[in-house]
């Protein structure tokens, strides 16, 4: 706990992520459950967990909090978070929670939370109150405990996931799938046999000690293990995803990982081809890709925040079909404007399909076109006073800045952004030009040495 009595400092801006037991432990579940019905006051809420050693603990004391207030809970048990979504809007819960910490160290723990119909809880939309709640802990006396029911929900989830393709358009494809010891290895095996795909699975069995590492695809060397099987087995592709799956990672046929900004811009544009006119929501770090080719196909691109709250509530407000973000977050009007891990390789291995042409060919002349950095990480102290240095040294020649997540700043061919990370204590960078790799590869190094120096 901080310092400040009126900060908990597992509480961020669209999540609960702590160290465990001092930052998050289960008496804080525990009144993170009251606190949740003391607010929002659902009557039903479904809550889930992922492999990590503490999320059974934490979950059965956040269970404890919900029923002692009065709230039914159904526990779908061990799942990723966009089953905890899933859940909330197929089964008409009041709201769900899922225990995670998704690509955080194993001694990490946190909590994801929705409203009806998978309605994101961010710092601007209730979890602050929830914060404030667990702290004065004046929780009103409930007549009645709530029940508990855990079911099963991966028939119904696995008929939607697969709604979004024609199976009958894919071609045998031999798929390399790295789940990370996370929680992607059950559901890759229930979708397996709908599918025409040969599957080599790596680290595939569920397991909180992470023996191959935290599932971090993210991390540069996370990825070796990928893209030799890739290389090894001759593959088509690989896929990788993060601890809680609501996240994936595309390696193509060569082994190469592909960033996932060229991921968003080449789904934009196979979603518009059937769907004309509609909007597309993107992040604001690397953008020029994106927005080039929803306009081109006759979409509408529109900028939000960083951070999956912050996306969903973009998505649902301007009813956008489809929003991604270069961290590897898809989000899908279809499935209640919430974000998946599975849906986007589906929708990736059916444009290869019915184009007959590997992932590599499918966005190399696009990563020519904008070259970008990748998103890199700087332990800063103050982020707030390296911002606005940057701004001070760079506003002068930009053509644009915006503030809408950090700084962004547009020049003729190159552009930046630079914003603190809402979970982890790093600012982050990334840099793209025009057609220029070299031009982009200068002003990473450029502004890099400046953060260097603060």
């Amino acid at each position: 706990m901080r310092s400040n009595v009126n900060k908990l400092s597992c509480f961020k801006a669209y999540d609960v992520r702590g160290k465990v037991p001092d930052e998050l432990n289960e008496d804080i579940a525990f009144n993170i459950g009251r606190a949740y019905a003391q607010i929002f006051k659902p009557k039903k809420i479904v809550i889930g967990y992922d492999v990590r050693l503490s999320s059974k603990n934490i979950t059965d004391a956040l269970e404890q909090g919900i029923t002692k207030s009065g709230v039914d809970v159904v526990n779908i048990e061990l799942c990723g978070a966009e089953q905890i979504y899933f859940a909330a809007f197929h089964l008409k819960m009041d709201g769900g929670i899922m225990v995670t910490a998704s690509h955080n160290p194993s001694f990490y723990n946190g909590m994801k939370f929705v409203r009806e119909r998978a309605v994101p809880i961010s710092s601007d939309s209730g979890l602050a109150d929830i914060e404030k709640a667990v702290i004065e802990k004046n929780f009103p006396a409930s007549s009645s405990k709530g029940k508990i029911e855990n079911i099963n929900i991966n028939d119904d989830y696995k008929k939607h996931i697969l709604s979004y393709i024609d199976t009958t358009s894919l071609k045998s494809f031999k798929v390399v799938s790295n789940a990370g010891n996370g929680c992607a290895g059950p559901i890759i095996d229930l979708l397996e046999k709908a599918l025409p795909f040969n599957f080599i699975k790596l680290n595939n069995k569920p397991d909180g000690t992470f023996p191959s590492g935290v599932p971090n695809p993210l991390l540069a060397e996370n990825r070796k293990s990928t893209e030799s099987a890739v290389k090894k087995e001759r593959a088509n592709v690989g896929i990788a995803w993060d601890g809680d799956f609501d996240r994936c990672f595309f390696f193509d046929e060569k082994g190469t990982f592909i960033d996932g900004y060229y991921i968003v811009g080449l789904l934009a544009e196979h979603i518009l081809k059937t769907n004309p006119g509609e909007k597309i929501i993107h992040d604001p770090r690397v953008v020029w890709n994106t927005i080039e080719l929803v306009k081109k196909a006759g979409g509408v691109p529109i900028q939000s925040k960083a951070g999956h709250a912050f996306m969903k509530e973009k998505m649902r407000a301007e009813d956008a079909i489809y929003g991604g973000e270069m961290s590897a977050h898809h989000f899908f009007r279809k499935f209640s404007y919430c974000d998946s891990g599975m849906i986007p390789w589906l929708l990736v291995l059916e444009i290869m399909s019915v184009r007959d042409c590997s992932l590599s060919l499918l966005v190399e002349d696009r990563i020519k076109q904008y070259p970008s950095s990748g998103e890199i990480n700087c332990h800063i102290k103050d982020t707030a006073v390296v911002t606005r240095n940057i701004i001070k040294k760079y506003r002068e020649k930009a053509e644009k800045v915006d503030t809408i997540d950090g700084v962004s700043m547009e020049f003729e061919l190159w552009r930046f952004n630079l914003r603190p990370s809402n979970t982890e204590p790093f600012i982050r960078l990334n840099v793209e030009s025009k057609r220029d790799h070299k031009l982009m590869e200068e002003k990473t190094e450029e502004i890099l040495e400046i953060l260097q120096t603060m």
